[in-house]
C-alpha cells in the first residue's frame, strides 16, 4: 500500500503560539510529529506550515517541509495547497496527520489510508475508538461519531450521539451495548478529492460544530470509519497540554 502524509503545522495558535516548535524531550514537536510519521510506513511526509521558523527547523533535521498560505482557514486547505505544488496524481493516497500529535500511534496512519483502500466509494477514511466513560461521553471537547450498519460515518458531533434516552431519563449508567464512539482526529484523502474539497461551500452544521469533516457529509459525500481498538494518545491544545505530554516523554 501507498500513500503519502502531510503534517499541517500552523505557528500561530491561539492557546499555544509557536506551538509547533515547542520543545518536547529535546526535540521541537514538529518533529516528533513527523519521526512517527516516518514509523508508518508512508512513501514520504512533508510538513506544511505557514512559518519560515517552522520549515527551517524541519529541513536542517533533513526533511521535507513546503510554505503554504496563512489564509487557508483549515488543515485540509492547506493539504490541497500541497498537492498541487507536488503534482500528486488524482489517485494519491494522502493522510492528513494533526501537527500537534507528537505521541500518535504509526499504525493508527497506516490504518486510516487502509480504510480508503478498502472503500473505493468513499472519499475520505477516518477512525474512532470506543467509548466507554460517561464523562467522555458527554465532553464537548472529545468529538463522537455515529457510524451506519456498512461502517461509514453518518455525523460527527460534539454533543453525546447517539442518546440513550431510557437509559438517562432512569439516572442509569451508561449502556454498555451503546456503542458510543470518539472520532479520532486523523484524515485519509484521494489528492483528486482534496481538490474538490478545497470547492465546497462550507456547510451550517460544519460552522455550528466547528467539525470541518461535515462539509463533506452535507455535500453527500461518504466518508469510511475505521474502528480501533488503539486509544489515541493526548494531543497538545493548550500549556496544560504540552506539559502533561512533557512529563510522558520524561517517563519514557
Amino acid at each position: 500500500m501507498h500513500f503519502r502524509v502531510v503534517i499541517p503545522a500552523r505557528f500561530a495558535s491561539s492557546r499555544l503560539p509557536g506551538k509547533p516548535l515547542a520543545d518536547i524531550g529535546g526535540r521541537p514537536m514538529v518533529l516528533r510529529v513527523l519521526e512517527r510519521a516516518l514509523q508508518s510506513g508512508a512513501d514520504s511526509v512533508v510538513v506544511a506550515t505557514d512559518d519560515i521558523r517552522v520549515q527551517r527547523v524541519v529541513e536542517a533535521a533533513g526533511y521535507q517541509a513546503l510554505m503554504t498560505s496563512p489564509d487557508h482557514q483549515s488543515g485540509t486547505e492547506r493539504l490541497v495547497e500541497v498537492a498541487e505544488s507536488l503534482g500528486w496524481s488524482d489517485d494519491t493516497l494522502v493522510v492528513n496527520v494533526q501537527g500537534d500529535e507528537p505521541l500518535i500511534e504509526p499504525e493508527l496512519i497506516r490504518e486510516a489510508a487502509r480504510q480508503l483502500v478498502l472503500h473505493s466509494d468513499a472519499v475520505m477514511a477516518t477512525l474512532a475508538h470506543p467509548i466507554h466513560d460517561h464523562a467522555d461521553f458527554i465532553n464537548p471537547n472529545i468529538v463522537k461519531v455515529v457510524a451506519d450498519e456498512a461502517g461509514y460515518a453518518v455525523y460527527f458531533s460534539r454533543a453525546p450521539i447517539p442518546w440513550p434516552r431510557d437509559a438517562f431519563a432512569a439516572q442509569a449508567a451508561m449502556p454498555h451495548e451503546l456503542g458510543a464512539l470518539r472520532h479520532i482526529g486523523l484524515y485519509a484523502y484521494r489528492a483528486g478529492f482534496l481538490r474538490t474539497y478545497f470547492g465546497l461551500a462550507a456547510s451550517p452544521l460544519e460552522r455550528y460544530e466547528m467539525l470541518e469533516q461535515l462539509r463533506v457529509l452535507w455535500h453527500g459525500h461518504r466518508i469510511s470509519l475505521g474502528i480501533t481498538p488503539t486509544e489515541p494518545a493526548p494531543g497538545v491544545d493548550t500549556p496544560e497540554d504540552l506539559e502533561r505530554v512533557r512529563r510522558l516523554f520524561a517517563a519514557g
